[in-house]
């Protein structure tokens, strides 16, 4: 029998891992790409999804507070325009187109949703014409509660035409 020899060699040769370190290298670069491209797919498709819930509206971003007098205070205001938009127009509109005449010029409107008044400021040739325009607007069926406020000779203008103001209530439509 003879005995084994030992390899007592302890300098390892380069060509006996070369192989094995190379495969595996090659390995790794290849699990290295497919974890980049699917990290490129799921960031494609967490952007559509975000995207997604952007036009649906099922987000939930942060919304400041607004302080309870601010929105008070547009609410006043919106409330405020929705009156004046929903006073019968037409019909105030039409009743003062209709008491109308050559003699009286309207030369200002004045209307308060709130309180439901409308102000008129004109001008009339005379008193009886200043009367007549009056008693026309106190039988429109729009206005109720027709008064004179106040009235004044014009005495710069050479024809003295009497310019006066009319306060009136804006009846509801039926």
């Amino acid at each position: 029998m003879r005995p084994l020899r030992l390899d007592l060699d302890h300098v390892a040769s380069a060509d006996r891992y070369r192989a094995v370190g190379a495969l595996l290298l090659v390995f790794s670069l290849a699990v290295a790409v497919a974890l980049v491209l699917r990290y490129g797919d799921a960031a494609i498709e967490l952007d559509r999804m975000q995207i997604a819930r952007a036009l649906v509206g099922t987000g939930r971003n942060s919304v400041k507070a607004v302080p309870k007098a601010k929105l008070d205070e547009e609410a006043r205001t919106a409330d405020a325009v929705l009156r004046q938009l929903t006073l019968p127009w037409p019909d105030i509109i039409r009743t003062i187109e209709e008491a109308a005449t050559r003699d009286v010029a309207v030369l200002q409107m004045q209307p308060d949703a709130l309180r439901r008044e409308l102000r008129l400021s004109a001008e009339a040739r005379n008193q009886d014409m200043m009367l007549e325009f009056l008693r026309r607007l106190a039988s429109a069926k729009a206005l109720g509660d027709v008064h004179i406020v106040s009235h004044q000779v014009q005495m710069e203008d050479p024809q003295r035409p009497l310019q006066f103001s009319i306060l009136a209530l804006m009846r509801e439509r039926p």
